[in-house]
């Protein structure tokens, strides 16, 4: 095993798993399936992008370590997050013989886990998962929590379950095949632990010196604590890690999904959200100047395209499953380092946060 590997605990009592985290996990796969009692059929699902580089080495992986595995490939793209391809892949499971003692292996970005651990949250009524994240965003947030899901017309993964892993190991070798426009979306996430719990992360990213593995762990350590804290968001507490994805969501939808990519939406979210917090928390303007310099760094989008509505992206926070009761459950953050769920925010100031974001005038 590599030396610099870091294992981070989730700590949800039984459901408890490891994460982890360095280089040259993939050829451990197998391994640490053993590692996590499983034994049956491996049904490895992944997209046709990730698949062509890493499905080989970790099929080989499993099947060095005694695991019959099947390959089930699915399009990359948001747009594989639907009924239509989790229908697909339970067909394709039961072909071949996934049975109620098989589980399931999401090997890619956050599209793969979230459509693989829904559909094993469903298949045979839940099947064990274990995750494999290979970019930035789906190690450091959507690979960590449970969650999992397809998305409607309506609105992004409005349809879901929470189904933890087993186990997320996070090869960060992976991270060296991400294009550009991949590598820079994920840092909208590392960016909002920055803003909502570790100030010190965005000087961090300023400085650039940081190990990738160790950068990956902190992360995960953050979004750890919340879901320990509230694992299906219960108690609000969890609902902090949605700073910047209320607007951020809308705005994909309304885009259309694949036109932003999920980080990218969330970063103009983000912007839009310190605009909101200046009026309803008191966030100093150097605090959105620090915020926006971050994003700015990553080369994502500070300004929404000319082409967007803004009463459709409003109409689309409505249908959120964050708007609950008739109130907006919208998280702001009074200073860097920390965020809140606001009760107070109005349509009014949403209204004043899309201003923010828009582009200047000529």
């Amino acid at each position: 095993m590599d030396l610099q590997l870091y294992t981070v605990t989730i700590n949800l009592g039984p459901r408890s798993y490891p994460v982890y985290i360095g280089e040259n996990l993939l050829d451990e796969a197998g391994r640490l399936c053993r590692k996590a009692s499983l034994n049956g059929h491996a049904a490895l699902v992944t997209d046709t992008k990730v698949g062509a580089l890493y499905c080989k080495q970790v099929l080989e992986a499993l099947t060095n370590s005694g695991f019959k595995a099947s390959v089930h490939l699915v399009n990359a793209g948001e747009l594989s997050k639907s009924f239509e391809v989790v229908a697909t892949l339970c067909e394709d499971f039961a072909r071949h013989g996934v049975d109620r003692q098989s589980f399931v292996v999401a090997l890619g970005g956050g599209v793969v886990g979230d459509l693989a651990g829904f559909a094993a949250a469903v298949y045979n009524r839940g099947v064990p998962v274990i995750q494999i994240p290979t970019t930035i965003m789906a190690q450091v947030d959507s690979s960590i929590g449970g969650k999992t899901g397809v998305n409607l017309s309506a609105g992004k993964n409005l349809v879901g379950a929470f189904h933890q892993p087993l186990a997320v190991i996070a090869d960060t070798n992976t991270l060296r095949t991400l294009g550009r426009r991949e590598w820079n979306e994920g840092f909208a996430e590392v960016i909002k632990y920055g803003v909502i719990r570790e100030k010190r992360i965005l000087s961090e990213l300023r400085n650039g010196a940081q190990s990738i593995p160790d950068l990956v762990r902190r992360c995960v350590e953050i979004k750890g604590s919340f879901v320990a804290g509230d694992e299906r968001e219960t108690t609000g507490s969890r609902a902090l890690l949605n700073f910047g994805h209320t607007l951020g969501h809308a705005i994909e939808a309304v885009a259309g999904y694949g036109t932003f990519l999920h980080g990218e939406a969330v970063a103009l979210g983000m912007i839009a959200a310190a605009h909101v917090s200046a009026k309803r928390s008191g966030l100093p303007e150097e605090d959105i100047k620090e915020i926006e310099t971050a994003i700015k760094l990553f080369d994502l989008p500070t300004e929404l395209p000319c082409e967007l509505s803004r009463s459709k992206i409003l109409e689309r926070v409505f249908a959120d499953k964050k708007f609950i009761d008739g109130k907006i459950r919208f998280v702001v953050t009074p200073k860097l380092g920390c965020a809140l769920l606001a009760d107070n925010v109005t349509i009014e100031d949403l209204e004043s946060g899309l201003r923010a974001i828009e582009p200047p005038q000529t």
